[in-house]
């Protein structure tokens, strides 16, 4: 099953390789949820998916607590009169002010589906600010987005740090990371998914923390770009590379293939 969200570096391409590294366990685990790609087609006993972005998991939280209303705000905001550029940036605006959980969430969804490339992107405010994306007639994901209310039912969503999370993991758990990438060059820089980023500090810790929870018994698989950075920081673990297509740049020729690493841990 397709996420219901557009998303930047979202791994549904991918699923099938990482499912192969995932080892069996009882509880999968996501530091780094984003469209939770991956838990849509992992059938396991219990879910804990993280994001850091907390408009995120409010969606999230709001289809599994109030589902069919979110459903149902969302889908009456896709019509044509809402797929113009001054409607878009209205609906921006009221999406940044929004104080109503269950609203906010619908907007997010079309902001989601209307914007430029399916990008979640703030300023230094924090305020979304993803231009209009000019789509002639975006697609409202209602099967999507009823499986996603179905299979997460009882799971467990937070916005918390990557390492307050995973260093709750235990026996049994599984953990896949999907962390922002290591920028290719010094202008595709696409971590900004949250107020913030994550930098270079970031990744070492985290390959740190996989580590030591290798030492406990608990396996982590991460995806990442390959890199010299990368490779040193996942020396000790299982590797391995393979090209994948990239579809994230706003130019048709710059999406070319790239090496991608999956790294075990444990």
């Amino acid at each position: 099953m397709r996420p219901f969200l557009k998303w930047a570096g979202g791994k549904y391409r991918l699923v099938e390789k990482i499912r192969q590294k995932l080892p069996e366990g009882n509880r999968l685990l996501e530091p780094f949820a984003g469209s939770c790609a991956l838990a849509l087609n992992v059938d396991c006993g219990c879910y804990w998916l993280n994001d850091i972005n907390p408009d995120l998991i409010l969606v999230y939280r709001m289809l599994q607590q109030e589902g069919e209303e979110v459903i149902r705000r969302s889908q009456a905001l896709f019509t044509p009169r809402n797929n113009l550029a001054e409607a878009f940036y209205g609906l921006r605006q009221q999406f940044n002010e929004e104080t109503d959980a269950l609203e906010k969430a619908a907007l997010f969804i079309y902001l989601n589906r209307h914007g430029f490339n399916g990008l979640c992107r703030y300023n230094a405010s924090g305020e979304f600010n993803v231009p209009f994306g000019k789509y002639r007639k975006p697609y409202f994901p209602l099967d999507e987005l009823n499986f996603f209310r179905e299979r997460f039912q009882n799971a467990v969503f937070t916005s918390l740090d990557f390492e307050t999370m995973m260093r709750e993991a235990g026996p049994g758990d599984v953990i896949y990371c999907d962390p922002p990438y290591i920028p290719l060059t010094g202008t595709s820089n696409f971590t900004q998914f949250s107020a913030g980023g994550f930098g270079k500090a970031d990744q070492l810790r985290l390959a740190e923390i996989a580590r030591e929870l290798a030492e406990r018994g608990v396996k982590t698989v991460i995806s990442n770009h390959y890199s010299e950075i990368i490779m040193k920081a996942y020396h000790d673990a299982q590797i391995e590379i393979f090209p994948v297509q990239r579809f994230i740049s706003c130019n048709g020729e710059n999406r070319n293939p790239v090496d991608e690493v999956l790294a075990v841990f444990g």
